[in-house]
């Protein structure tokens, strides 16, 4: 059953969040991230390339349509980074982030990038650290720390290209 503040409600009673369902690219190259400079709530954060999955649509395709439509960049996903959640203290909204690794393959020159974008830039770690209060959400900092930390889950090829084959 759904309330009005459109958060399920179990039979428990115990209610779940309001979960919407994101993607990020982390695309680095040179020592150095892709990052958008966004409009949020009047305030303008950073972000990694990212956005929530739309109706019917694969996490490879959403996380690829979300790099192109914010940057401008047509990418190849090679890996998974990991999943990420993120409640904002503002909104309630609870933030699940599948976070994958793109490698850039070309930039769309004069693509019309999301109304909300700014622009793009590319950062190391340390710059990225000093905007830390203007990050979008504390999982963009993580997602970098983890990308030079953690392992990095490859995606075979086939699963790339025919991710919607049922077979």
């Amino acid at each position: 059953m759904l309330d009005s503040l459109n958060t399920l409600w179990g039979e428990s009673g115990n209610s779940m969040p309001n979960l919407h369902i994101t993607v990020a690219c982390i695309v680095y190259q040179r020592d150095r991230f892709l990052f958008v400079r966004e409009r949020d709530g009047g305030k303008i954060v950073y972000n990694q390339p990212a956005g929530h999955v739309e109706t019917n649509e694969t996490l490879f395709d959403a996380v690829k349509r979300e790099t192109l439509e914010e940057t401008g960049w047509e990418v190849e996903i090679s890996s998974f980074l990991g999943i990420y959640h993120y409640t904002s203290k503002k909104s309630g909204i609870c933030y699940v982030r599948h976070s994958f690794i793109g490698k850039t393959l070309t930039q769309q020159k004069g693509y019309k990038l999301d109304e909300d974008i700014i622009d793009t830039c590319w950062m190391n770690i340390k710059e990225a650290e000093k905007l830390r209060k203007n990050m979008r959400s504390p999982i963009v900092l993580k997602n970098l720390y983890d990308f030079k930390e953690r392992n990095h889950y490859p995606i075979p090829p086939h699963y790339r290209n025919d991710f919607n084959n049922d077979s």
